[in-house]
């Protein structure tokens, strides 16, 4: 079987700097994968590849793409929020292309540097507990996965949210009602799958076929990723809408939420001496 050819970091950086810019500068996560893969044109069979089966479900596209925001950033023509948004900073703005080598270069010499002060990069240590969260997620039994849905759905906003999924109710695992502002509510169904690989557009047609005339909205949330025509299904013209969540979305909720996740800022000091200011005394 012949190995699928793949982006490396450096062939999606001008492809990411575009991506941002047809997005007005600024995107989620989710937006700004799908954007860089539409302007890529990579398929399906390029999209599922694993980075490591054995330690999670994150495939080869979103890990290169999460070390390409790393290189950009350092480089000073990317900056993310706490909340996970990036966007193009001024010099981003003001930059049509990059030349990767360059970036890569300049990239490794900081790196040097800040491992000669002990320092571990902020975006090193995003890219570990990352995966440390998916295997972890994966390893769960799927009752398990099921309640800590249920959990996360409450702490969003849900009410009366139930588990059903170990009575077979036609691949539905729960359901629950989302209430905004306290006027508007919207009866949800939801469908939890534990996958390493890409979710493809057959699941998401039987999930929809599933919830028809029973729900307002889908939610269909794994740990893996959606296949691109998985993704134009869920969002298709005329059907029942159903909204995705990947592993890179539910990573984020659940340290959102803190459920599991603990955040702790850390504070370093450093010290510089004036000798000039002592010598002139």
């Amino acid at each position: 079987m012949n190995e699928i050819s793949l982006p490396t970091y450096k062939n999606m950086m001008n492809p990411t700097l575009q991506a941002l810019r047809d997005l007005g500068g600024s995107a989620t996560i989710e937006e700004l994968y799908n954007q860089v893969i539409e302007i890529m044109e990579l398929t399906d069979d390029q999209l599922e590849v694993i980075h490591n089966p054995e330690q999670g479900s994150q495939t080869k596209i979103e890990y290169r793409l999460a070390w390409t925001r790393s290189y950009l950033k350092k480089y000073g023509l990317l900056e993310n929020s706490s909340r996970g948004i990036w966007a193009l900073t001024k010099k981003g703005r003001e930059t049509d292309e990059v030349e990767p080598n360059e970036v890569s270069r300049y990239y490794r010499n900081l790196r040097k540097q800040e491992a000669e002060k002990h320092e571990l990069g902020e975006d090193d240590d995003e890219l570990t507990w990352r995966e440390e969260l998916l295997k972890t997620l994966i390893q769960m039994k799927p009752d398990a996965f099921e309640r800590l849905t249920q959990r996360m759905l409450r702490e969003s906003g849900f009410i009366q949210v139930q588990v059903t999924g170990r009575s077979g109710d036609g691949g539905i695992d729960g359901k629950g009602i989302m209430r905004l502002s306290g006027l508007l509510s919207f009866h949800v169904i939801f469908q939890c799958k534990r996958y390493k690989g890409s979710v493809n557009v057959h699941q998401v047609r039987d999930f929809r076929g599933a919830m028809v005339g029973r729900a307002d909205k889908g939610l269909l949330i794994t740990t893996g990723n959606f296949t691109k025509e998985a993704t134009k299904e869920a969002t298709r013209d005329g059907a029942p809408a159903i909204d995705l969540i990947d592993g890179e979305l539910l990573v984020n909720k659940l340290k959102e939420l803190g459920l599991g996740v603990t955040t702790r800022v850390v504070e370093s000091e450093e010290v510089s001496i004036d000798n000039d200011w002592f010598l002139s005394l």
